[in-house]
Formats: structure tokens, sequence, C-alpha cells
């Protein structure tokens, strides 16, 4: 469990993590299963890619509990505040480059049919997901969303930045918005360029037809190194998830874990 929960994840992780004493009113009853323990084991069903059914007893909690634990810490929203707390940790280090940020997507194949799911244009309309993020210079993931596969790589540049949260600087007040942005020619468009330069980012985005792709590799490579950092939560190979809100929370978790390296690094 200590590899899973090293000591300063644990404490970050209480900070975040609602009170959850209940005091039986008639008394008795089984003790709670520790959150230390279900966190480790979500953790591993994250990493692994095991199904929770497989979940190993070593853990302690069965998976039952470890799956109705995560359910409602997904519901509360826990992984996002977890993200949060790390990313501010860094920034109170001086740890992010805001100097660039990096915008891609990645497709995920859909075992199962649900909310924020598509049809592939490319793969005989199977059901697929886009995980798409924002990155600061060297790759930490600042921003993160999801949708389906027939939704424009395009819609989802605003709402990323726009869920940039105001992390703790190492002087002065808290910040949220890059000084420069990279994006590929999924992004090609005049309004997006205006809608940037209204919020006072300076932006490189490709042009089709003008640019060639070889020459974005040199930017390109931080971001897709952090699609293979995601890729180490193996839980996101697939979706295995119905719920939209378990998926996303996936990916919230591989974010943390990504964020947490750079942390004690």
């Amino acid at each position: 469990m200590e590899r899973l929960v090293p000591g300063e994840l644990w404490t970050l992780f209480r900070r975040v993590v609602p009170p959850t004493d209940v005091i039986r009113p008639q008394g008795g009853g089984r003790r709670r299963a520790g959150d230390r323990e279900c966190l480790a084991a979500i953790i591993f069903v994250a990493t692994s890619g095991c199904a929770w059914r497989q979940l190993p007893p070593v853990f302690g909690p069965a998976w039952p509990t470890v799956y109705r634990r995560f359910a409602q810490w997904s519901r509360e929203r826990v992984w996002a505040r977890l993200h949060r707390v790390i990313l501010d940790e860094l920034g109170a280090r001086g740890e992010l480059d805001w100097s660039q940020v990096r915008d891609r997507l990645r497709q995920r194949p859909g075992g199962k049919r649900g909310p924020l799911t598509g049809p592939n244009p490319t793969d005989r309309g199977k059901p697929v997901s886009k995980i798409h993020l924002i990155t600061d210079r060297n790759g930490v993931p600042l921003s993160l969303g999801v949708s389906g596969a027939n939704m424009h790589d395009s819609l989802g540049l605003e709402p990323l930045v726009r869920g940039i949260p105001p992390i703790r600087s190492r002087r002065g007040p808290r910040r949220r918005r890059p000084a420069k942005l990279h994006a590929d020619k999924g992004y090609d468009y005049d309004h997006l360029r205006k809608w940037l330069r209204e919020r006072r980012i300076r932006h490189r985005i490709a042009r089709k037809g003008i640019e060639s792709s070889t020459r974005l590799g040199r930017h390109r490579w931080v971001v897709e190194r952090t699609v293979s950092w995601l890729a180490g939560c193996r839980r996101l190979h697939r979706r295995y998830e119905r719920k939209a809100e378990h998926f996303l929370a996936f990916v919230g978790i591989a974010a943390a874990l990504i964020s947490y390296r750079k942390l004690t690094n």
C-alpha cells in the first residue's frame, strides 16, 4: 500500500476527501473500511486495468466496498480536487512552466455506449471517447476533458482553456492564463485565434495546407509524451465505464498521478 499511496500523496488526499465519520445511533456494525486502503485499491485498478471483481483481497476491503467508495468520490469530484491541490504544490515550488502550453487529444475505443461517446467516422462508427488535454511546457496536465468521437477537435479548445484552474505561483497571485498556446491543424480557425487574442494568449496554431506536420514535432513531442503517460493508466486503454463521470474520474486519477510524479522527482 505504501508503494501505491506514499505518505505525501496520502497527506494531499486527506486535504480533499470529505469527512465520512458516521456514528450509528443504534451502535454496533462493522468498522468502516479505511480510506487509504480504498485509495490504494482504486489506484491499483486504474494502473493495472483489472476489473473490479478481480481486485486482489490483499488490500483488505472487498471490491463492492472499493467500488462504492470510488463512485462516491467521483460524484464529489475528489479526483479533480486532488489534481488541483497537486498543481498548487507544483506552482508554489515554481515547477510549472507557463511560457507555453500544448493542446492535444487522444481517442479511446469504447467497450460500452453511454454519455460522452460518439461514432468514430474512421472506424465503422464504433463508439469512441476522446480525451482532450492541455499541458504546460514540461508536459504536466493542466486541464482535461472527455467528449464523443464525433465532436470536432476545435470545439474542445475553449472549454479546456477555461478549465485551467487558478494555480498558486511562487510569487504573486494565482495564475490560470498561459503566455502562449501551441495547437495542431485541427484548431486552425480564425475565431479561435481571435478568442485567444481577446484573452491575451499568444497562439501558434498550424495552418492547413501551408505548414508541414513534421515542423510541429519539436513542440508536439511534449504533449505526446504526456499522452503516453496517460496510457500508463491501463484502465484508459478502452472505455469500460458506461457512466461518463467514472471514465472522467479515471482520467483525473491519471492526471493526478502524473503531476504527483513531477512533484516528487
